[in-house]
C-alpha cells in the first residue's frame, strides 16, 4: 500500500508547515519562477512534476536557500517555516538547513566512512558529543533509512563502497541524524535501478510519518505511488495543485492534463 493508507482512514489534514507567497526567481535577466503561492501541510509528501527546465527544481531549492549559492540569483516573494521568514537576515543559514534538509538527484556520500557520515552533521551542530550518544544516533538513522541490517557490520567502510541504491539511502540518513521538520529531495530515484527505486519509495512513505517531505520527480508513476498532494510547474508557473488522485483523474488546467497525458513535455 501506497501513501500511509493502508488502514483505510481518510488522511487528515494537517497543520501548515511551510508556505510560499509571491515567490518570483531571477538569475541576472532571466526570470525562472513567476511568482508561485503554495502550502505545504505538515507529515505529507508533495511531489512537484513538470517537464524539464519549468521551474520545479528551483522552487524545491528556495525551500532550504540552496539557491543562494548560486552566483547572480535574486529571490522575491516570502518563504515561511513555522511562522518564521527563512530569507530574514537575521536567520542561521545553517541552522534553517539542519531544520529544512536535502537529498541530492545523486548520491554524494562524504569520503569517509559510513560511521562517519551520519556522525558528523550531529557532531557538527551539537547534537550529540560523547561516542555513545554518537552510537545511537549512527544506528537509530540507519534502521529509519532501513540500512541498519546492510552495514552493521562495516560501519568503518568508506561510504562510497556502497551500491548507489545504499549510498542513496545513507544520504537520507545522514539527513535524518540532524533532526530536521522538512526534507527535501530533487528526483531522488532517477540515478537508480527499479528495486533501489522501490526501497527508496517505500521509505519515503514511512517517514513522511514523522517529516514533512518535498520531492521533484519526473517519474509520474512514483508521484501517484508516494505523494499525497501533486503540483504542476510549467514554463515558471505552478499551473495547479491539489491531492495526487485529483491531478492525475480530473486536473483543472489542460496543461496539467496535456502534460500527464504524455502530448508534451
Amino acid at each position: 500500500m501506497h501513501k500511509s493508507e493502508a488502514s483505510g482512514e481518510p488522511r487528515q489534514q494537517g497543520q501548515v508547515k511551510m508556505s510560499t507567497r509571491g515567490v518570483k526567481v531571477f538569475y541576472g535577466d532571466n526570470q525562472a519562477l513567476h511568482g508561485i503561492d503554495l502550502d505545504i501541510t505538515e507529515n505529507e509528501v508533495i511531489a512537484f512534476i513538470g517537464p524539464s527546465g519549468c521551474g520545479k527544481s528551483t522552487f524545491l531549492r528556495c525551500l532550504n536557500r540552496m539557491n543562494d549559492t548560486i552566483p547572480g540569483c535574486r529571490i522575491e516573494g516570502d518563504v515561511i517555516l513555522d511562522g518564521n521568514d527563512i530569507y530574514a537576515p537575521s536567520l542561521d543559514v545553517v541552522l534553517l538547513r539542519a531544520q529544512v534538509g536535502i537529498v541530492f538527484q545523486k548520491p554524494n556520500p562524504f569520503p569517509k566512512s559510513i560511521y562517519e557520515n551520519i556522525a558528523y552533521g550531529p557532531r557538527l551542530h551539537g547534537l550529540a558529543s560523547r561516542r555513545a550518544e554518537l552510537d545511537e544516533i549512527v544506528e537509530h538513522s540507519l534502521r529509519r533509512a532501513g540500512l541498519w541490517d546492510e552495514v552493521k557490520d562495516r560501519l568503518d567502510q568508506p561510504g562510497t563502497s556502497l551500491s548507489g541504491g545504499q549510498q542513496q539511502r545513507l544520504c537520507i540518513a545522514r539527513t535524518i541524524a540532524i533532526s530536521p521538520e522538512v526534507i527535501l529531495m530533487d528526483e531522488p530515484c532517477s540515478a537508480l535501478d527499479p528495486i533501489a527505486t522501490a526501497k527508496i519509495e517505500q521509505l519515503i512513505d514511512e517517514l513522511s510519518a514523522s517529516y514533512t517531505i518535498a520531492m521533484v520527480t519526473h517519474n509520474m508513476q512514483q508521484a501517484a505511488r508516494v505523494a499525497h498532494k501533486t503540483a504542476f510547474f510549467h514554463m515558471g508557473d505552478m499551473v495547479e495543485v491539489g491531492d495526487t488522485d485529483t491531478i492525475f483523474t480530473n486536473p483543472k488546467d489542460q496543461r496539467t492534463h496535456d502534460y500527464i497525458t504524455g502530448r508534451f513535455g
